[in-house]
């Protein structure tokens, strides 16, 4: 694949290589935190046959607020809990994660608004300090149905680190979560708030949400405009929805709950992301499409975690094992990989090709199952 390769390179060698070209059995160089390309040398570091992937991107994790808001009414000292996250993250293979935070509140927590600016400090200031193994970058989830939500998304759309906007409307009876009385149950259960408090809350959100949605809406996708940041509609369910966002400047359909959304959005031209865990567990929490049937049909190009860190290492080798969908292992780790760097504008990674960022994952399979062998970010082994 190339020729020079120098005596200083860190060499990854008795490995499965998974290139654009194929995968290719032998050994990587490295150089500056580079990609050199394939060394003829065996001496280096032997990966004994785990396949040597390029580092997962993941475009969307709620998984922050999981260390962050660990229980209803805890909050965990930031730093460490960023920290602890920063672990699960490179565990899982993803060298580039985009930490997703609610911008606004829908109706569950609604200190949410509060902590939002100081959490984004925390992370900023980690980021400078070098404290992560992955490098973290910031999806701002914008909740259109909160009044607060503007003001938020003003203090945080400039920052360096934002490079993904998504808009999004959590209340009950459209989108995500159409039938309402589930959602209701549900949401009381998580909240621990009894039925007349969660019917009181579930009025003031459908009030908030007719009177502020449009405009708050409206607002968002300005900001991420005028940022020129890449903005994503999420929960589209209609054909509708997905031309409101063609309208808008949207370039990504994020999380299509019907697969008439997600042909509308792939005939539009948008990027679909769809949900790992969906994959994965056989089909949607909510009941919504399953994202093995938009799979079969051609209608995935990026899969993101969603809720479960490293899902989109499990499904991307589960995918190329799937005999029933028609991608091979390259194509099934570029939806995690080369996809969602793109989308987010990142040309330096996702591809093993000289001269691309040497973010690395060794992986080997036991049992069909996955497992993290050890992470290269910048060229440095980080786990």
């Amino acid at each position: 694949m190339f020729d020079r390769i120098e005596q200083t390179a860190t060499v990854l060698s008795d490995a499965r290589i998974v290139t654009p070209e194929g995968i290719v059995e032998g050994a990587l160089a490295i150089e500056d935190g580079k990609i050199a390309g394939l060394a003829q040398a065996h001496d280096g570091e032997s990966l004994h046959g785990a396949y040597l992937i390029p580092g997962i991107a993941d475009i969307h994790t709620d998984h922050v607020e999981r260390h962050t808001h660990p229980r209803v009414g805890v909050i965990w000292e930031f730093l460490p809990a960023l920290l602890a996250y920063d672990a699960v993250v490179i565990s899982g293979g993803t060298t580039t994660v985009f930490d997703s935070l609610s911008v606004g509140a829908s109706m569950q927590k609604q200190e949410r608004r509060e902590l939002l600016k100081p959490l984004v400090a925390a992370i900023s200031d980690a980021v400078e300090r070098k404290l992560f193994r992955a490098e973290h970058l910031l999806h701002l989830r914008c909740e259109i149905s909160d009044p607060a939500t503007p003001a938020l998304v003003d203090s945080t759309i400039d920052l360096p680190i934002t490079r993904l906007v998504s808009v999004m409307d959590h209340t009950p009876g459209d989108r995500q979560s159409p039938d309402v009385d589930k959602w209701f149950w549900h949401m009381i259960r998580d909240m621990e708030v009894d039925e007349v408090e969660g019917r009181r809350m579930m009025a003031e959100l459908f009030d908030r949400s007719a009177a502020h949605g449009a405009s708050v809406r409206a607002h968002c996708v300005e900001a991420a405009s005028r940022a020129c940041v890449p903005l994503m509609s999420h929960d589209d369910a209609t054909a509708a929805h997905v031309n409101q966002a063609k309208s808008e400047g949207c370039a990504i359909s994020e999380f299509p709950t019907t697969r008439v959304a997600a042909e509308r959005a792939r005939d539009a031209g948008l990027t679909v992301v769809a949900g790992a865990p969906n994959y994965l567990r056989g089909g949607s929490q909510s009941g919504n499409v399953a994202v093995a049937e938009l799979l079969s049909h051609g209608l995935v190009d990026v899969l993101a975690s969603d809720y479960i860190p490293r899902s989109p290492l499990d499904a991307a080798f589960k995918i190329a094992a799937d005999p029933a969908l028609p991608y091979d292992l390259l194509a099934a780790l570029e939806m995690v990989t080369l996809a969602p760097a793109r989308l987010a504008g990142l040309k330096d990674r996702g591809q093993i090709i000289e001269g691309a960022r040497a973010d690395l994952v060794a992986v080997r399979v036991e049992g069909g199952q996955p497992l993290v062998q050890a992470v290269w970010r910048d060229g440095k082994r980080v786990f």
